[in-house]
């Protein structure tokens, strides 16, 4: 038996974790994030200090942002290695709930240690105790609940062994990972318990992969081989299960065009012949050609969420059929599809065994190369400027500076904003892991701390952060975590004086761009005035940053390159042109449904109404 408090025994436990995936092992946790207070200074703190050589521990500035560090890790690993993040109990603990959120949509593993509240109650309540009047063992870590796939509160020391391997299952499942918590009473994390030397040894989590039912393969192959306009739509479970080179070898086999999801843009280049781009409301147009005229769509490792399937309205073949690929049983049965529950990679590799020697027409194959080469050349004009040295650039030609100067070792990670569709649209991806872009929950915030996680993960990459203004106002304060962890993040701030993506869509559903610019308050009362005098790049040099500020798109050329090179945390900051035109690439070749005013006084969102309903008349269940 081994004497430890449970804080000491749950960060010894942890050390001694690991996942194991065709041969390759890992440290499950490899380091634990931290912002200490009274709720978890005497017990993880002190155990981490106990346990330093074998526990690294990071320091933050905002617990939100922690947990996006950790998610930026966990991406960049594809689930095969987390970090867990401690906090005191109160305000520390609830600030985790985005983030855990975040990582549970996104189905990436975190592992969540807030303090909690004494078990033994010996003054009630404590410092930062929520009180309710129905309950006595409510606490506001019970917010953690509904996002996460494992909690569990911790009141007595031996609790700790289930609740410590049922969170490490949980981590390393690979069909429902998320933010697993553990919540710790003050008291007990502070406990001392004899422990069994079992509990300590080490223990390989393998992560399976399953292969396809025969029935549900034969189902398949069948579709897939009658279909004349098939369609693969790659989703992030291509990258999380290692898939991209058997998508890979099946599409340029059988020649069916592949689409990608925000979160599996990049499973191939882009300069893969079969790699149509993304598709959606913020798809390509080739890409969303051919999901309106297919008549199967195969989805791998995709959940479906609206923007891809433009608000059920993008799929408009009157025969089309789905196949989905997933590992997750729940997505499979999406769009009334044929199911085949498997691990992507070893669900393609069947496919592709019983598909040979099948391949599409050549019309079909010419048809979208072609389609292909069209948009490219769109692409170039959006992201071109007519003169480098005349003007400020549109955040489109900040992405087509970026791209002549990326190689395949960058990594790109954006969230929010207008940025997400752009560079879903725009963006040539030369890796499976250059594009980091968090679409499932899209949180304002999560660019640079995440970018701090894959650096982390990721060392001796050359990392980016795309924010605009108004992410960047949400949660600076990361850049302070970077210039201490010496890490040579580039952060790309757009200033376009507001929230100009939800500035546009409030115009076309006829919000008028109301309460979205940034702006003093007018003599009528709305924000209408001159543009605030915010200094961003100020800001950032305050906290540590090297700061460039290029003026035309020839000075961002030179700034860019600058901070490519760079040692050291590295800003480059850029005024785009005027909200009016932010963007400058091609409109959304697809719609999105965001519901319009039934009734208003306002003749724009009466007009917004008319088209809206003319859109939704296209929505369709598919069944």
């Amino acid at each position: 038996m081994v004497r430890l408090t449970v804080a000491q025994a749950l960060v010894r436990f942890l050390a001694a974790q690991y996942t194991e995936r065709d041969g390759v092992r890992r440290r499950l946790i490899a380091a634990t994030w931290g912002i200490f207070g009274h709720g978890n200074v005497a017990g993880i703190g002190q155990a981490l200090v106990e346990f330093a050589d074998a526990m690294p521990y990071h320091q933050g500035r905002n617990e939100q942002a922690m947990v996006h560090a950790a998610v930026g890790y966990a991406r960049q690993s594809t689930r095969l290695s987390a970090h867990a993040v401690t906090t005191s109990i109160g305000p520390g603990a609830t600030n985790l709930v985005t983030g855990a959120a975040l990582a549970t949509i996104n189905r990436l593993p975190v592992l969540l240690l807030p303090g909690d509240s004494f078990a033994t109650r010996p003054a009630d309540p404590v410092l930062q105790q929520l009180e309710v009047p129905y309950a006595g063992d409510v606490s506001v870590n019970d917010c953690l609940r509904p996002v996460s796939v494992y909690f569990d509160r911790i009141t007595r020391p031996e609790a700790l062994i289930p609740a410590a391997l049922a969170a490490a299952r949980a981590l390393t499942d690979p069909v429902a990972t998320g933010a697993v918590t553990l919540a710790l009473p003050q008291d007990v994390q502070a406990e001392a318990y004899d422990w069994p030397e079992e509990f300590f040894a080490e223990r390989v989590w393998r992560v399976r992969r399953p292969v396809p039912d025969d029935a549900e393969l034969e189902a398949a192959v069948a579709a897939i081989g009658r279909a004349t306009r098939p369609l693969i739509v790659a989703g992030g479970g291509v990258k999380y299960s290692g898939a991209e080179e058997a998508l890979d070898t099946f599409a340029s086999l059988t020649g069916i065009p592949v689409a990608s999801t925000q979160a599996g843009k990049g499973a191939l280049r882009h300069d893969h012949p079969q790699d149509v781009g993304g598709v959606g409301h913020t798809g390509t147009a080739v890409a969303d050609h051919l999901a309106r005229t297919a008549d199967v769509v195969i989805g791998v490792g995709t959940r479906w969420t609206d923007f891809t399937t433009a608000s059920g309205t993008l799929f408009t073949h009157p025969d089309v059929r789905f196949v989905n690929l997933n590992i997750a049983a729940f997505d499979t049965h999406k769009m009334a599809a044929l199911p085949l529950v498997a691990d992507a990679r070893e669900g393609l590799e069947c496919l592709h065994s019983l598909l040979d020697p099948h391949h599409v027409t050549e019309h079909y194959a010419h048809e979208y190369a072609e389609e292909k080469l069209r948009w490219e050349r769109r692409v170039t004009a959006a992201c071109t400027a007519a003169d480098e040295g005349a003007a400020r650039p549109t955040q489109a030609q900040v992405l087509g500076a970026l791209d002549t100067l990326v190689t395949a070792d960058d990594i790109l990670i954006n969230a929010a904003g207008s940025l997400p569709g752009d560079l879903h649209k725009l963006w040539r991806a030369r890796s499976t892991d250059q594009y980091h872009v968090e679409y499932g929950y899209s949180c304002m915030g999560y660019e640079i701390p995440a970018a701090i996680g894959v650096a982390i993960a990721a060392p001796g990459r050359p990392v980016w952060a795309l924010v605009g203004d108004g992410t960047y106002l949400m949660n600076p304060t990361e850049i302070v975590t970077a210039v201490q962890q010496r890490l040579p993040l580039k952060v790309v701030i757009l200033q376009n004086h507001g929230y100009a993506s939800i500035g546009g869509l409030s115009e076309a559903v006829g919000g008028e761009r109301y309460g979205t610019a940034y702006r003093f308050r007018a003599s009528d009362g709305g924000f209408t005035g001159a543009p605030l005098p915010v200094d961003l790049a100020a800001n950032a040099a305050s906290l540590g940053m090297r700061v460039l500020t290029p003026r035309t798109v020839r000075d961002l050329r030179e700034a860019l390159a600058d901070a490519r090179s760079a040692t050291v945390p590295t800003c480059v900051y850029v005024e785009t042109e005027t909200a009016d035109t932010v963007s400058g690439p091609p409109p959304a070749q697809a719609w999105w449904d965001v519901p319009v005013a039934e009734t208003s006084t306002r003749p724009s969102a009466v007009k917004a109404r008319e088209e809206y309903d003319r859109h939704v008349t296209a929505r369709r269940r598919h069944l």
